[in-house]
């Protein structure tokens, strides 16, 4: 992508949800989300955007493990191993909705908001992953702060993970 990053116009100073937006379509990808703990925050991030329907293909909010399974195709023995909160859980949730959609890269959020422990993981516990290309990234990350909180912490970051792996940043 070395050459396309002279072609990318975006404001650096924009709000998060319209830098992607602006890369998005200035490289001509279309997104799609799998969410469970933001439960749909980062679409409506995305969708809050002037001109989102040129780039914005489906949002998936997976919010209990069976709708990760019938919607994202997450195995049971993974959600039962692992549980929903897990970076192959994330992985599995980024790579279903991208063969659902069939959308350019996919972003996909599991975590804990809280107020407590859930499946032995620590409230702000989170797990993001962007698949495009055949590849999937995942990154773990750790937030403070009331429900509320985390949940808006877990949306920039995973706004951010995504223009960052646009812009090759990684």
């Amino acid at each position: 992508m070395g050459d396309k990053k002279k072609e990318i116009n975006y404001s650096e100073d924009a709000p998060i949800e319209e830098q992607l937006v602006s890369i998005l379509k200035s490289l001509k990808k279309t997104i799609t989300t799998a969410e469970s703990i933001t439960g749909g925050l980062i679409s409506a991030a995305i969708t809050s955007v002037e001109g989102a329907s040129d780039c914005f293909k489906v949002g998936y909010v997976t919010y209990s493990n069976k709708s990760k399974r019938k919607l994202l195709s997450v195995k049971k023995e993974l959600l039962r191993k692992e549980g929903a909160v897990s970076s192959t859980t994330a992985k599995e949730m980024a790579i279903g909705a991208m063969m659902e959609s069939e959308a350019d890269i996919a972003v996909a959020i599991t975590g804990n908001a809280g107020p407590t422990a859930l499946e032995g993981k620590e409230v702000g516990l989170i797990y993001i992953a962007v698949c495009a290309g055949g590849k999937t990234k995942v990154e773990e990350f750790h937030f403070g702060g009331n429900r509320k909180e985390v949940r808006e912490q877990a949306c920039g970051a995973a706004l951010v993970m995504v223009r960052d792996y646009l812009l090759d940043k990684k």
